[in-house]
């Protein structure tokens, strides 16, 4: 093999681990499809809170505290998307202050079996749902506190999921997401928005008011939104309260062995031993 052939296998090896390297790490797969994405998550799910290296003062502090400000009730019913190792969930349960109930929902199913295992403690006061973002199981105006962080550059549809997150909170009802910046924005052409757009987004598109970005992390900035109207707070619901089931509609579901079940049309979504909860099959 000549030294020219040699340069160009180098070459062309380079140029393939650059390319991997951007869309399996740097871009965490969104280039290649959800399935690619959620795979990721699966696979890292074991070590992601090593290498996110969360510091529970901090979480109190830059996380949990600034939400509980904004919402004019200690008792609230909070849906976070995404919820990944229950990051917010965990956030806001060990607050003292905060009585209310938590659903949260992810793709990842390995993601939330981590998730599971940190909320065990909790008990029945989060509940965790295998099911994707872009269509919520959930009647208009259900949540008092709607969350989304760190997740929305990895979707497949964010304007869909952000319609969605404002759906299902309440008139009045505080959403609370996160804006990728700097260079790695830059890097995700397509997934990403400046915060001027994404502001003008949620404002404009999504009709949105009080919108407040504030600075949170190296690569996120943090916003604040309301939805606009009044409405009296929901309150720390269960599950079965506000689950609409996607087969007949009905907002009717009761705990039963191995599951959920709705009284509607007798729908029957599966609970692993870990408590996560599946999506809706027949039995």
């Amino acid at each position: 093999m000549t030294w020219t052939a040699v340069a160009i296998v180098l070459a062309g090896g380079t140029l393939l681990v650059v390319a991997l390297w951007y869309l399996l790490i740097k871009t965490e797969g969104v280039y290649l499809g959800r399935r690619t994405v959620v795979w990721l998550y699966d696979l890292y799910a074991g070590r992601y809170d090593r290498i996110k290296q969360y510091d529970p003062l901090i979480e109190t502090v830059y996380l949990a505290q600034p939400i509980l400000q904004r919402l004019p009730t200690r008792a609230p019913l909070v849906l976070d998307v995404a919820t990944g190792t229950g990051r917010l969930p965990l956030a806001l349960l060990e607050q003292p202050s905060f009585q209310g109930r938590v659903v949260a929902l992810d793709l990842s199913r390995r993601m939330l079996t981590q998730a599971a295992h940190k909320l065990a403690p909790f008990g029945e006061r989060v509940y965790l749902l295998h099911h994707p973002a872009e269509a919520l199981p959930f009647p208009d105006a259900t949540f008092d506190l709607v969350t989304c962080l760190e997740a929305l550059e990895f979707m497949m549809d964010a304007r869909a999921v952000l319609r969605e997150l404002v759906r299902v909170a309440r008139p009045g009802g505080l959403l609370v997401l996160t804006n990728r910046q700097g260079l790695d924005a830059r890097l995700m052409p397509g997934h990403t928005f400046s915060h001027q757009d994404f502001i003008r987004l949620l404002q404009d598109e999504l009709g949105l008011c009080d919108v407040e970005l504030l600075p949170w992390q190296l690569d996120y900035g943090i916003v604040y939104a309301r939805k606009p109207g009044q409405s009296a707070p929901i309150g720390a619901r269960s599950l079965g309260e506000v689950w609409r089931c996607a087969r007949c509609g009905a907002v009717d579901w009761v705990p039963v062995r191995g599951g959920w079940r709705c009284l509607g049309c007798e729908a029957f979504a599966p609970r692993g031993a870990d408590g996560v909860i599946e999506r809706v099959r027949e039995r």
